[in-house]
């Protein structure tokens, strides 16, 4: 059964380090299929060991310099998607433990019992660059919860939220209304049912993702001792793509960006705006995901924790 991962990189020199471990730590290598858009200075075609291990990886260099976000480039490494029956997405800097793919399929049936309409997602525990070697820091018998940090607000121009994963000891998968972009495990019908919008820039690209998934049927699980680790901290140099220099050489600057990312993130969650296939679902409403989450975009309104 193959999973499709989608990786959109920018300027990330551990694209292919990541890609490596996911191979390496596999159950089945040759399962796993990629699309990598890699956004940065010149092609860096897979290397070819890679290329022989994997199912697939399809590969798509773009300057960085007519980079539109992490929004867009996602959405286009999730066009390469040809059926595969599960899909991960994840950033360029992930390490993988052993046999991670048959532990998030057994997961994710097994919550789809239930609902076949399973997503499991978080921002994953850390791993470190000691010396230069990576170190994995995992959580065991503990489930990441995410949630608003504590005294955030929704403002009136904006309804984006700052989030925060919370460990909370755990035997089995716990109930969530947040994902994280760069570590979610689902199947593939999600990106065809909920496809990701081209048009966000960056900051609230996780809430349209949740509550756009869960409007329309899908529900969202933080599992404990997930087998992903995320490098949080940027002491490999990776840049972010609206950092000065890289931004001055655009034709369109990364605020115009995030403007028009912005209005079309409150036509949808404040006003309910029709966005097509990318807007809000019918099988659950906005009142409802307030329900369950504690957040009311309507009426602007967080119930964030203390």
């Amino acid at each position: 059964m193959s999973i499709f991962i989608s990786i959109a990189a920018y300027r990330d020199p551990r694209l292919w380090l990541t890609v490596a471990d996911a191979l390496e730590q596999a159950a089945d290598p040759g399962a796993l299929r990629f699309a990598v858009v890699d956004q940065s200075d010149a092609p860096a075609e897979p290397p070819a060991e890679l290329a022989r291990r994997a199912g697939a990886i399809h590969y798509l260099h773009l300057h960085h310099r007519f980079s539109r976000g992490p929004c867009w480039a996602r959405s286009i490494a999730a066009s390469y998607c040809q059926g595969e029956p599960y899909f991960l997405q994840v950033d360029a800097h992930m390490l993988f433990d052993r046999h991670w793919d048959r532990l998030l399929v057994e997961q994710l049936e097994a919550l789809s019992a239930r609902n076949p309409r399973a997503i499991v997602s978080t921002y994953p525990a850390p791993f470190e660059l000691v010396d230069g070697q990576a170190v994995r820091r995992p959580l065991p018998g503990h489930a990441l919860v995410l949630e608003p940090q504590p005294g955030v607000a929704l403002g009136a121009d904006s309804p984006v939220l700052a989030f925060r994963s919370r460990a909370v000891p755990a035997r089995g998968a716990l109930p969530g209304f947040h994902v994280g972009a760069g570590c979610l495990f689902t199947r593939s019908a999600l990106i065809a049912e909920v496809p990701y919008d081209p048009w966000l820039y960056f900051h609230g690209e996780e809430q349209n993702l949740a509550v756009r998934a869960w409007t329309h049927g899908w529900d969202i699980h933080h599992v404990p001792d997930l087998p992903i680790y995320h490098l949080y901290h940027r002491g490999d140099g990776r840049p972010v793509h609206w950092a000065e220099g890289d931004d001055a050489a655009r034709p369109t600057r990364w605020w115009d960006l995030e403007r028009a990312s912005q209005a079309r993130l409150r036509a949808l969650l404040y006003d309910n705006a029709y966005l097509g296939a990318y807007g809000l679902g019918r099988a659950r409403s906005l009142q409802q995901f307030a329900e369950h989450s504690g957040i009311d975009y309507p009426n602007r309104i967080c119930r964030a924790p203390d």
